[in-house]
């Protein structure tokens, strides 16, 4: 599967708008955790797979391949790092942090338990 790219079709958008190429992005299997572990500074793979319990080798060059090229991290000497790019998706998240926590506060309002399903 391709890297998605704003301005060409992804997963659930024939347009290729930007916000969907990002969630195409976003949305695959490990990348937000790569990119969480990396808040902090640089890691190297192996201190990537030790914080990401069950994520495979494999999977891990992919995303690192997928969020190089989308600019999000760069190589490093001590391994990967998040470019500047990749540092203000923290703050373009927090809204949506903020929704999540209202979210799981009405759910729990509501009787459900939001760990279900």
């Amino acid at each position: 599967m391709p890297t998605p790219r704003p301005g060409v079709p992804v997963r659930g958008s024939t347009t290729g708008r930007p916000i969907m190429a990002a969630m195409d992005l976003f949305g695959r299997r490990w990348a937000l955790r790569i990119l969480w572990e990396l808040r902090a500074g640089p890691l190297g793979a192996r201190a990537l797979l030790a914080r990401c319990e069950g994520l495979s080798s494999s999977v891990l060059y992919q995303r690192l391949r997928e969020l190089t090229s989308s600019g999000l991290i760069t190589p490093s000497p001590d391994g990967y790092e998040l470019t500047r790019l990749g540092t203000t998706l923290g703050q373009a998240l927090r809204p949506l942090d903020e929704w999540a926590v209202t979210w799981a506060r009405e759910q729990q309002q509501d009787g459900e338990d939001p760990g279900e399903a």
